[in-house]
C-alpha cells in the first residue's frame, strides 16, 4: 500500500457500545471496560472498571480512539477489552499498525475539528472512515522504519515521565520527613500544622514577611506610552515563573518602586489555585505584577523566601494543611488570610540545610523535565517531517532507531 487512502481502506472500524450497567464491576470480572480518554495513559489504557457482558470488543493491538469529548486522542490496546460509546477500535490491515497510530496522532487536531455536538463533541463512523491517511504515499517498508524511529523517541519521552514521577514521589517523602522531623533527629511536638521538631516554633506569616498585592490592571494602562511587562496569576506556577506570555502595562513613575519586582521576591497566587508560589529570579531587568499576586519580602533574617517556598509547596500542594481549595466555589487567598497562615520557624542554619536538600531534588526533577521537553520537541518535528515525506528514511540507513537514539543522546 503506497497511495493516499481513506481510513476505512486500511482498517476495520469498531465503534463502541455501552454494555448493560449491571454488568459493570470493579473486582476484575470479565474484560477491562474503556469508556473514553479518562482511561488512557501515555500509550496504553489503565483498567478501572470491568464488564462481564461486553457488546463491542477491542482486540490486542487495536488502536483505540476517543470519539466523544475530547475527540481524536489515541492509545493502543494491550489486551482484549470492552469498549463503550466514547471509544472506537481501529484494526489496521494493509498498513503498518504503528505508522497508522502515529499518523493519527499527527492529524489529531484535524480529527478534533470534525467533532460536533451542542454539549459534547463527538465524531461518527462515517467521519472516521473518510479520514485521509498517508497523503504523502509512503510505501510500507518506509512506514515500518518511520514507526520505529517515532517509537524510539516516544519511549524516551515515557522514560523521562517515569523518572519525573519517581523523583516527585521521592521529593514528597523527603518533604514529609524534613518538615516533621527536621535534620537533627530531635523529639517532635504536636502543633496546629502537625508534628514538628521540638526546637521549632510556629508563627504567623505576617510576623515575618512584608506582603504587597500587585497593581489593579486597566485598559488605559495597557495602552500607555512606555509599557513594561507584568506578571499575571497564570505566569506563576509552582516553583516556576513562565515569562513566555507577558502582557505590557504602563506604570506611573511614582508607583515603580512599589510594584517593581526585585530578584528573590516570592510571589503567591491570590486566586485560581490559591497559594501557588514561585520566586522571581530577575529574569528581566524591569517587571511588575498584577493584583492577583502577593509579593513577599522577609522583614529580617529569621527566615528566607526559599524556605517558605518549600514549606508552601509541602503544605498547600501536597498536604492541603490550610485547606484553601475548599474554602468557596472560587477559592481565594486574601491578604488578611495569607498573613494569618501558621508557618514553622527552625533556626536559620537548619532552614539552609533543608533548602539545600530540597533544591537538589528540584534540580534533578528540572533536569528530567527539560529532557522531556527536548524529546517532545524532537517527536513533533519528526512526526511532521517524516509523515509529510519532507524527510525520507532511505534503505541505506543501517538502523533508523540507532540513528535517532544517537541524535537524541548527543543533545545531552
Amino acid at each position: 500500500m503506497s497511495a493516499s487512502v481513506m481510513l476505512s481502506d486500511v482498517a476495520e472500524l469498531v465503534m463502541g457500545q455501552s454494555p448493560p450497567s449491571e454488568s459493570y464491576n470493579e473486582s476484575g470480572e470479565g474484560l477491562p471496560f474503556y469508556q473514553g480518554k479518562t482511561d488512557f495513559g501515555a500509550t496504553y489504557p489503565t483498567p478501572r472498571i470491568y464488564c462481564c457482558d461486553p457488546k463491542k470488543i477491542a482486540e490486542p493491538g487495536d488502536i483505540l480512539m476517543s470519539v466523544r469529548a475530547p475527540v481524536g486522542s489515541t492509545n493502543l490496546s494491550n489486551s482484549k477489552a470492552c469498549i463503550g460509546r466514547g471509544i472506537a477500535a481501529i484494526r489496521a490491515h494493509g498498513i503498518d499498525r504503528d505508522f497508522l497510530y502515529f499518523y493519527l496522532k499527527k492529524i489529531e487536531t484535524y480529527i478534533d475539528s470534525l467533532g460536533s455536538g451542542a454539549i459534547f463533541k463527538a465524531i461518527n463512523k462515517s467521519q472516521l472512515a473518510e479520514l485521509p491517511i498517508n497523503e504523502a504515499e509512503i510505501p510500507l517498508l518506509e512506514q515500518k522504519k518511520i514507526a520505529h524511529i517515532l517509537s524510539t523517541v516516544h519511549r524516551a519521552i515515557e522514560e523521562q515521565e517515569r523518572i519525573i514521577q519517581t523523583t516527585t514521589e521521592l521529593k514528597k517523602a523527603l518533604m514529609q520527613k524534613l518538615f516533621t522531623e527536621g535534620l537533627r533527629g530531635e523529639p517532635q511536638k504536636q502543633t496546629k500544622i502537625g508534628p514538628i521538631p521540638k526546637s521549632w516554633v510556629v508563627v504567623k506569616l505576617g510576623e515575618l514577611f512584608e506582603t504587597q498585592l500587585g497593581k489593579m490592571l486597566s485598559q488605559k494602562a495597557r495602552t500607555g506610552s512606555d509599557p513594561k511587562p507584568y506578571l499575571r496569576n497564570k505566569n506563576v506556577q509552582w516553583r516556576e515563573i513562565d515569562t513566555t506570555d507577558l502582557l505590557l502595562m504602563d506604570f506611573d513613575r511614582r508607583e515603580e518602586a512599589k510594584f517593581t519586582l526585585l530578584p528573590g521576591d516570592l510571589l503567591i497566587c491570590e486566586g485560581g489555585q490559591p497559594g501557588r508560589a514561585a520566586i522571581w529570579r530577575g529574569q528581566m531587568q524591569q517587571c511588575y505584577y498584577q493584583k492577583a499576586l502577593h509579593r513577599l519580602r522577609p522583614k529580617d533574617k529569621k527566615i528566607t523566601n526559599d524556605f517558605l517556598l518549600h514549606w508552601l509547596e509541602f503544605a498547600i500542594r501536597y498536604q492541603n494543611i490550610y485547606k484553601l481549595a475548599g474554602a468557596s466555589t472560587i477559592a481565594h487567598l486574601p491578604e488578611v488570610q495569607l498573613k494569618a497562615l501558621a508557618i514553622p520557624l527552625p533556626f536559620t542554619d537548619e532552614q539552609a540545610g533543608i533548602v539545600e536538600c530540597l533544591n537538589r531534588a528540584d534540580i534533578k526533577e528540572g533536569h528530567h523535565m527539560r529532557k522531556r521537553v527536548l524529546f517532545q520537541d524532537l517527536f513533533r518535528t519528526l512526526l511532521h517531517e517524516l509523515m509529510t515525506a519532507k524527510t525520507r528514511v532511505h534503505d541505506s540507513l543501517h538502523s533508523a532507531g540507532d540513528m535517532v537514539t544517537f541524535q537524541t543522546n548527543e543533545q545531552f
